[in-house]
């Protein structure tokens, strides 16, 4: 049974867990995809997601509670910055995670998370479209125009 085991511990120790899920946040923040197995991607996505969340109101607390858990200036300036604009009006499911199959040497299931607002393919239907200057020449307001034309000059010739 696994009653009250609410995370994975992923064969490690708290302090190396831990670790590696700050690592592995800081390198999806600074590269917006990674490539690791399913375990560790769902492990990962439980623990940015809050982050992101607190990423969404920048204030000197949530910048202090986030580099708590990351502990790169970079990250969280890549985090409070280009990435809270892009997902601000977003209210969760800040990120994706695609299996892609089994690893060559261990047989490992594959994953790559990413963020999604940050995937061109998939939210390419989702950007707004430029509008086109030129018109048909079979628009609506250009027919009514010319048959009143016409029918004043069949009137003034009778």
């Amino acid at each position: 049974m696994r009653h009250g085991k609410k995370i994975n511990h992923l064969g490690r120790k708290t302090a190396h867990r831990k670790s590696m899920l700050a690592n592995m946040a800081c390198s999806l923040i600074e590269h917006k995809r990674i490539n690791t197995t399913v375990a560790k991607a769902k492990a990962l996505k439980q623990f940015v997601e809050p982050l992101i969340t607190k990423a969404k109101d920048d204030t000197t607390h949530h910048r202090r509670l986030v580099f708590a858990r990351l502990r790169q200036k970079e990250a969280i300036t890549e985090l409070f910055g280009a990435v809270a604009t892009k997902i601000a009006d977003r209210p969760g499911g800040y990120t994706r995670i695609i299996k892609l199959g089994n690893r060559l040497g261990d047989n490992a299931d594959m994953a790559m998370i990413e963020l999604v607002d940050y995937n061109e393919i998939y939210n390419a239907d989702k950007q707004p479209k430029k509008k086109t200057t030129r018109r048909s020449r079979k628009g609506g307001a250009a027919k009514p125009v010319a048959t009143a034309v016409e029918i004043t000059t069949t009137e003034e010739e009778e």
